[in-house]
């Protein structure tokens, strides 16, 4: 095995289809990281944010579960869906099972990405084509802007992030 950034990549596995499985090793490591963190934040500090400007802690997991139906959804169903994650979820509970459902729902998008078809177009934003394993690094690119989020406001309440933690 290949250690890439904390992903274990198993030389086998890459080898059969090294564009979608570095793909997914990549959004795996996101889901990984972002699961993690939910477990990391109390129920108390769910609603906290640095300044009023910005998300809190809850509404950025609720954020980053819709962007997997976003993301996912031309490759899952040809379109982009819209879950209304962010505005109707607001309990930790509701949220991160929400964010678990995204994930599956990406996960099932990835089981359908062969090497065949990942460079095939399908519709994304303003419905202009992306080669299917594009949109799926997008959602892996998002996932982390989102997490770096995350790890500034873990270290602004003292808590240890997944990706630094032993």
């Amino acid at each position: 095995k290949t250690i890439l950034c904390g992903l274990a990549l198993s030389a086998a596995a890459f080898a059969q289809n090294p564009l979608v499985d570095g793909s997914k090793s990549i959004y795996n490591g996101t889901k990984a990281n972002i699961l993690k963190s939910a477990d990391k934040i109390s129920d108390d500090l769910w609603s906290w944010r640095p300044t009023p400007d910005v998300r809190s802690f809850g509404e950025l997991f609720a954020h980053i579960a819709d962007g997997q139906y976003e993301f996912c959804g031309p490759v899952n169903e040809g379109k982009i869906l819209d879950k209304g994650i962010e505005k109707s979820k607001k309990t930790k509970a509701e949220v991160v099972a929400a964010l678990k459902e995204g994930f599956a729902y990406c996960d099932a998008a990835y089981g359908k990405i062969t090497a065949a078809n990942a460079a095939e177009g399908v519709p994304f934003f303003n419905g202009k084509p992306m080669a299917r394993i594009s949109i799926m690094d997008f959602n892996a690119g998002h996932n982390l802007e989102h997490y770096g989020n995350l790890v500034t406001y873990m270290r602004l309440n003292k808590i240890v992030p997944p990706s630094s933690a032993k």
